[in-house]
């Protein structure tokens, strides 16, 4: 029974923020600051989500073949490579580390 709670409140959160959000008068949402946050917000979650995938496993800082491909999807996009070859670089790198690694 506790799932069905925390799906029920899930739902209701996701709706008060939803809503929430369209009750914000369009002249906040218009402001320099505010439109600047709200451009930077997406690059920092998505950020924070590599981080969190890549060094932690539950709660335990791991580095292992994830970290070696995030280091050569970084070098690639110094390098100013193309996205396709940022991902085939990562994926290269990581499988290559893997196989050695067992």
């Amino acid at each position: 029974m506790n799932i069905w709670i925390a799906i029920g409140a899930t739902a209701v959160g996701c709706y008060a923020v939803k809503l929430i959000g369209l009750l914000i008068p369009a002249g906040v949402l218009e402001r320099p600051l505010v439109r600047r946050l709200a451009a930077l917000l997406p690059v920092a979650l998505l950020a924070a989500l590599t981080a969190q995938q890549t060094f932690a496993d539950g709660r335990v800082l791991v580095m292992d073949a994830k970290a070696a491909g995030l280091a050569a999807a970084a070098v690639a996009l110094i390098l100013r490579a193309p996205f396709l070859l940022v991902v085939a670089a990562a994926v290269v790198v990581t499988a290559g580390v893997r196989a050695m690694t067992g």
